[in-house]
């Protein structure tokens, strides 16, 4: 693992808006972002099938740009990883799943995103509380429907 700052910079972005993939857009661009600013980022999902479909997304969500990635295990070398089980090395996670990772700290930056869906608001405040009892001061963005893409 990248050797991480002792507290980990936690982002929260909270959607205005209940639809899934406006959020996956949202993490696409982020990755991107990423990316763009030379980070490695690891993407960390439920469950394989949650990996496999923001892998496809990533392929298609903008005519504009290109992110390399690949899924984890498949290619170690790709900037980019998505994956649901263990934790690999980058600078920035962007967190998908519904309960926090445990190697949380092993980064330098976590993006965390919550919608409007009741369950994954649920889910994110339940995160968002887990990391404060870390020691973990996550600041929170909000960001409109129309900015996932």
């Amino acid at each position: 693992m990248v050797q991480a700052p002792a507290t980990p910079r936690v982002d929260f972005y909270v959607l205005d808006t209940a639809e899934e993939r406006a959020l996956l857009l949202m993490a696409c661009r982020l990755v991107e972002k990423a990316y763009l600013a030379e980070q490695t980022v690891y993407v960390h999902c439920d469950d394989a099938a949650a990996a496999a479909a923001l892998d496809d997304l990533l392929w298609t969500y903008s005519d504009r740009s290109f992110v390399p990635h690949a899924l984890a295990g498949v290619d170690g070398s790709a900037p980019v990883r998505i994956g649901s089980a263990e934790p690999v090395a980058a600078q920035v996670l962007v967190q998908l799943a519904c309960v926090a990772p445990a190697f949380y700290a092993s980064y330098e930056r976590i993006a965390d995103f919550v919608d409007a869906d009741p369950k994954r608001r649920d889910d994110g405040r339940r995160r968002f509380a887990w990391y404060r009892d870390q020691g973990v001061r996550p600041e929170t963005h909000k960001v409109g429907a129309d900015a996932g893409g």
